[in-house]
């Protein structure tokens, strides 16, 4: 019997467009378009919300849902409910280290990896941070270890500082200026093995 997945074999061609988009190299592609392969439990050659849910690090994690949204969020082939292997490599590509005297990728600038964790607070997706976004994420994070009166102050008090112009919402701006300091190369960032 052959591979029903033999018309969806990574082709050259794809490999450097991969490569050329998302910096990753030739090996790495490979291994992923495996591993990509290996979630693809109905071999369609695309990820449904379930095959990512089905990860039992994404599964177990508090903002596992939101980490699954933003595969979506950021699909280009059109299709809201799936991801194919060029949107699942785009998405990981956030997550490449920046390594000095390497040629920066696009996708895994500081820009890119603050408004990948930006769109990761920004539940209904109109560009600002709310009190009440702030704090859904919060909860998901934290659960019931914290009273939800402490998750208030927390939010508030985060509204309050990050909130230059006083619109009582956190812009990508302002979130930006907040984490300036913080190591958000080194922070969001995974090893991939080659």
């Amino acid at each position: 019997m052959g591979n029903s997945r033999s018309s969806l074999q990574l082709q050259h061609e794809d490999v450097v467009s991969v490569q050329e988009e998302t910096g990753f190299t030739p090996q790495q592609i490979e291994r992923l378009y495996s591993r990509f392969t290996s979630l693809d439990k109905s071999g369609k050659g695309h990820l449904t919300r379930e095959d990512f849910l089905r990860i039992p690090e994404l599964a177990i994690n508090p903002l596992g849902d939101r980490i699954v949204h933003a595969f979506f969020c950021e699909s280009k082939n059109g299709e809201e409910d799936m991801v194919d292997f060029k949107d699942f490599v785009r998405v990981l590509a956030h997550f490449r280290p920046i390594k000095k005297n390497m040629e920066k990728n696009k996708l895994n600038t500081r820009m890119e990896k603050l408004h990948f964790a930006f769109r990761m607070y920004d539940l209904d997706g109109d560009d600002k941070i709310s009190k009440e976004e702030l704090l859904a994420v919060l909860q998901m994070m934290v659960g019931d270890n914290i009273c939800k009166e402490q998750l208030l102050s927390i939010a508030e008090r985060t509204i309050i500082e990050a909130d230059t112009d006083k619109d009582s919402l956190i812009s990508f701006e302002e979130f930006a200026k907040v984490l300036e300091r913080t190591d958000v190369e080194q922070k969001m960032s995974i090893r991939f093995l080659s």
